[in-house]
């Protein structure tokens, strides 16, 4: 797996405080009577770092547009820093189920061992990370890659959502493996739900698909899923941003939260005011 898909591992252990749910039923956690509201969860202080981003990620109207209720079971693709995780963990798991799944660790290359070493502990230390912050013990924690998906969970799976990740598989040739995994997962009726980085209207392949600017144009997304034997159901507007362009020459990095020129770039407040990227919000079904 691509480090762009997690954080390293310093990062998940500084984040399991920031998972830790602040209710004496943890260790029945599947008890009514302790479950949170969406709104409550984003107002928990655990998110205290991240609440600056719902202004660009729209967490509550997203995950409505997607259809998500505390009930379902949900599966999240390459959790990487952890910041929907945060949203969805402590919403889901107390009447509901998480999941968290990533491409196969033995199918990419790595620059370096350590890199390497990141991506293949990634299920033990994501799994350590969100038990230790649920109050859970780690068995009841479900995190795998796709070439290991455990027994039980085909056809079990109401939502698969994926979020700012499809260049990143796109360009890694994972999207046909990750999303024949997420069509085996889903029940008949379930869904994927899509957020990515948004070439502007009328733009090339050659720029925005053979080119990894993190962006990538619509009709190539929708093409990837149709050819793993989906539809789209609908798309919403709810994380567009008018202000992007698009078009930067270092990527869809330039803008926050990476901000990847650097603190010296004369530019660097137009940045900070554009705010993140434009981003397309897809919803998707098993066709027939």
């Amino acid at each position: 797996m691509k480090t762009y898909l997690f954080a390293p591992l310093a990062a998940l252990a500084a984040g399991t405080a920031m998972l830790a749910i602040a209710t004496p039923a943890a260790a029945d956690h599947h008890a009514e009577a302790a479950a949170p509201t969406l709104e409550e969860v984003l107002a928990h202080e655990r998110r205290d770092g991240d609440r600056a981003r719902d202004q660009y990620r729209n967490p509550a109207e997203t995950l409505e547009f997607f259809g998500v209720e505390p009930t379902m079971t949900v599966a999240e693709y390459g959790p990487g820093g952890a910041w929907y995780t945060r949203v969805l963990a402590p919403w889901l798991m107390p009447q509901g189920k998480y999941i968290a799944f990533n491409a196969d660790s033995d199918s990419q290359s790595y620059r370096n061992r350590a890199q390497e070493a990141r991506a293949k502990g990634w299920t033990e230390s994501f799994t350590a990370a969100l038990a230790d912050g649920m109050g859970v013990e780690p068995a009841e924690v479900t995190a795998f890659e796709i070439d290991e998906m455990p027994e039980g969970v085909a056809g079990t799976v109401d939502r698969v959502l994926i979020f700012r990740s499809m260049h990143g598989l796109n360009i890694g040739n994972q999207a046909d493996a990750v999303l024949k995994a997420a069509r085996v997962m889903l029940k008949d009726d379930g869904m994927v739900g899509v957020v990515q980085h948004r070439a502007p209207d009328g733009a090339s392949y050659d720029d925005y698909g053979v080119i990894q600017r993190g962006y990538m144009r619509t009709q190539d997304v929708v093409a990837i899923f149709e050819a793993n034997g989906f539809e789209l159901v609908s798309s919403s507007e709810v994380n567009a941003n008018p202000k992007d362009p698009a078009n930067w020459e270092n990527g869809v990095w330039t803008l926050p939260p990476v901000l990847a020129t650097g603190a010296n770039d004369p530019r660097r407040n137009e940045y900070l005011g554009i705010g993140e990227s434009d981003r397309m919000t897809l919803l998707f079904r098993k066709a027939d």
